[in-house]
């Protein structure tokens, strides 16, 4: 059984979402991509900062796709973690990358002022950008995951 874990350990429960709360999330994706670009000249820490939730948003809308959603404590984790099963190995740079982002996001947020620089403030973008449209294709159909067929 897929997510046999995740369902055991009570992280994730079965959803049945409406198509539009899955477009709903990519759009918030959207929204947190522009925002992040043009927070690039005020705040590289803000301007990572939703270039994670970006990313996260679009996990988030491939797990409600998929049938399920977050619960209880650690959701981030729990996201990265579903996303980890559901992408497979052939995504694993991707996936090892977001962990990253949401570890540092926290400390960002958390933590720390001025953590982030520009430089890698773009890479996140970038990153966030194109796993948005990675993420889209598998809901749209147009990518096809190994762990699916």
């Amino acid at each position: 059984m897929p997510y046999e874990k995740l369902l055991k350990q009570a992280r994730i429960g079965v959803y049945r979402a409406a198509s539009r709360e899955v477009q709903q999330l990519l759009q918030v994706s959207l929204r947190d991509l522009n925002a992040g670009q043009k927070n690039l000249d005020v705040s590289s820490d803000w301007a990572y900062t939703m270039a994670y939730n970006a990313a996260l948003q679009a996990c988030r809308a491939l797990m409600l796709h998929e049938g399920y959603r977050p619960r209880g404590a650690d959701q981030h984790a729990t996201v990265v973690a579903f996303i980890e099963e559901t992408l497979g190995s052939e995504f694993n740079s991707q996936v090892h990358l977001l962990d990253q982002m949401r570890r540092k996001r926290h400390r960002v947020i958390y933590e720390v002022s001025g953590l982030i620089g520009r430089e890698e403030a773009e890479q996140a973008i970038a990153f966030a950008q194109e796993f948005h449209g990675i993420i889209n294709e598998i809901i749209t159909g147009q990518i096809s995951l190994k762990s699916h067929e």
